[in-house]
């Protein structure tokens, strides 16, 4: 090939202009001046000569690279890190080994420099703030106060069960595991992702809130920490949140427990609170400690905010991947079903667990013993609204959502807590594709001045409405009582559920015989004098009343679709959930209700 350059060209330019079109095209070229005959230059195509693939090894640039990331992933200053034993928690990197490093959580160390653990799938932002604790300049000093590793938050994707999901864990180490600009940034980014991608998240908490002295850049902005809860609202009934708490978490750390589906306390360590003690010292000027502001058996007991409580971090995972078994990826898909196991117990033991007077107490897990699926009972707020059961549990397999009055407890009569945490569990319920099994056995909401300060009407408006606008197939059985609006809120007729049966002992009435006898026969009963003959009248009222309550009654008139013996209460339950597994089920186009907590899971229905 030859190539004119204009008059001037020195013999170097025409060298390097030969030896690049050479190269580019793999052939000869000579360089001549414009008009010229001799060449200038001429240079033939050369083979780049390269290494050796055996002779290529990481150089000092990549250990460098691999020195600072094990700087890094030591976490903050070692004097930090060794008191996280005393307080009996793992550091954020061994805590990491046990949720994703396989089953036994042996796979990785959490060590620095190790290998990872083998489920962690990559980590983001583990650069976040470098610039701010360890310039190059500078020697590094693992016990400075001012170290900032990962800006105290890890974030990536994960491996748990066999399943993908999205995790942030904060570390104590670092700044009492405070959130400030750049690990917000992760934190956002994380959640950002899970929406698009539609996997779970796992929050594993221990922060004692915002970054005071570093608040500038990310509290009040648009793109700050307060995103977080607008990114909960918008992953809420997208994906399952669960979030378990392993220290302090007060003030803004303290709403992602509060917005995720599922909160997990460990007992002794953790507790949530939107001020710190020291902070309500001086704002109430009331002394008082950490977990008896705001520790798991407060949280568990009184507010209904800690959905379970692990006796130690091996157990929180345990739940965690328990709890995970009942629940699908996301929004729209169908949980996942396992191997049919039969009942821990007999069911034809059910009819005589059911005492035939109305107030006589039984508990109702020993009748769900008789009906769902051996171990496969999983009770969430167990100590908050005692007198109603919500608990996941399996029959024939398939995951069911079990909301069952506790006669066992104040005779199963409902309570505000225990209407609160009955609607958000079929809100949840509903939300990830769980069917609905209601075992009604209640006099009907609490009567009372205490229950009426305590919003009974509006937290009973919650449950009825829960239970009017959930989705998913419901099936309700009425065990023994159910009187007043109690019947409403435990999806009774009107409440179109897939199938209301009842069993021999059951009862649907507005009150029971005795309310009832004393409401409309008083009169006539005080004008009997005689002792014995006004028994007798009594006795005679109650049994005519009493026949007017039976199922059988209800179903003649087919308020009710069945009375069933009570020993095949399983296989009808397991025939009725199979049949009506896949149907469309709807409610009225609108934007969204007015109940505060139930609009974000209809907004996703709806688009």
């Amino acid at each position: 090939m030859r190539v004119s350059v204009r008059a001037g060209a020195t013999p170097d330019e025409a060298e390097a202009i030969a030896s690049a079109l050479a190269t580019h095209y793999g052939t000869e070229v000579s360089v001549v001046v414009t008009d010229g005959d001799s060449p200038i230059a001429t240079v033939s195509p050369t083979t780049p000569e390269y290494p050796l693939e055996s002779d290529l090894t990481p150089t000092e640039r990549e250990r460098a690279l691999r020195e600072e990331i094990a700087n890094i992933e030591a976490g903050g200053p070692e004097k930090y890190r060794d008191r996280l034993s005393d307080q009996g928690k793992l550091f954020v990197r061994d805590r990491m080994d046990l949720w994703f490093g396989g089953e036994d959580g042996t796979k990785g160390t959490g060590k620095a420099g190790d290998e990872p653990p083998a489920g962690l799938r990559f980590e983001d932002g583990k650069f976040a703030a470098y610039d701010e604790w360890h310039p190059s300049s500078r020697e590094t000093d693992p016990d400075q106060d001012d170290r900032l590793p990962a800006d105290g938050l890890i974030t990536g994707a994960a491996t748990f069960e066999g399943r993908d999901v999205h995790f942030m864990a904060n570390d104590f180490t670092v700044k009492a595991g405070s959130m400030a600009e750049r690990g917000v940034e992760k934190f956002l980014r994380m959640q950002e992702r899970a929406l698009k991608s539609g996997n779970p998240v796992f929050y594993l908490m221990d922060s004692s809130g915002g970054r005071i002295d570093q608040q500038t850049g990310f509290f009040a902005n648009r793109e700050g920490i307060g995103k977080y809860y607008y990114n909960h609202s918008m992953l809420s009934g997208r994906v399952p949140q669960i979030c378990v708490l392993y220290g302090p978490c007060i003030a803004g750390a303290a709403y992602t427990p509060v917005f995720a589906d599922f909160t997990v306390m460990v007992e002794g360590v953790s507790a949530m609170a939107i001020a710190s003690p020291r902070m309500v010292e001086m704002v109430t000027g009331e002394e008082i400690d950490l977990q008896a502001l705001g520790g798991a058996q407060i949280h568990a007991e009184h507010s209904g905010s800690a959905d379970l409580v692990a006796r130690d971090e091996a157990h929180a995972r345990r739940l965690v991947a328990d709890l995970m078994t009942y629940l699908p990826d996301k929004a729209g898909q169908t949980p996942p079903r396992s191997e049919s196991r039969p009942p821990k117990h007999d069911p034809a033991g059910i009819d005589g667990l059911i005492p035939d007077k109305p107030n006589q107490p039984y508990d109702v897990g020993a009748l769900l013993d008789r009906i769902v699926d051996a171990e496969s009972v999983l009770e969430l707020t167990p100590d908050y609204g005692r007198e109603i059961v919500t608990a996941f549990a399996r029959i024939d397999g398939r995951p069911v959502g079990v909301v069952a009055n506790q006669p066992d407890v104040r005779s199963g009569a409902i309570f505000p807590d225990a209407a609160q945490k009955a609607a958000e569990f079929i809100w949840t319920c509903d939300a990830y594709e769980i069917p609905l099994l209601y075992l009604c056995d209640t006099p009907g909401f609490m009567a009372g001045s205490q229950v009426e300060k305590d919003g009974i009407l509006e937290q009973g408006k919650k449950f009825i409405y829960a239970t009017s606008s959930a989705t998913v197939p419901q099936q309700t059985v009425v065990t023994r009582k159910a009187y007043g609006a109690g019947i409403y809120a435990m999806g009774g007729p009107a409440y179109d559920p897939e199938s209301v049966i009842a069993l021999p002992s059951g009862e649907i009435g507005i009150m029971g015989p005795e309310a009832a006898i004393n409401a409309v026969y008083a009169n006539e009963l005080a004008d009997i004098d005689d002792e014995q003959r006004r028994q007798k009248r009594e006795a005679e009222l109650r049994e005519a009343y009493r026949n007017n309550i039976d199922v059988r009654r209800m179903a003649s008139e087919v308020v009710i679709d069945e009375v069933v013996p009570p020993s095949a209460l399983r296989d009808e339950l397991v025939a009725r959930l199979d049949f009506y597994s896949d149907l469309d089920k709807d409610i009225p186009d609108k934007k969204h209700g007015t109940v505060l907590w139930e609009s974000a899971p209809m907004l996703l229905r709806h688009t």
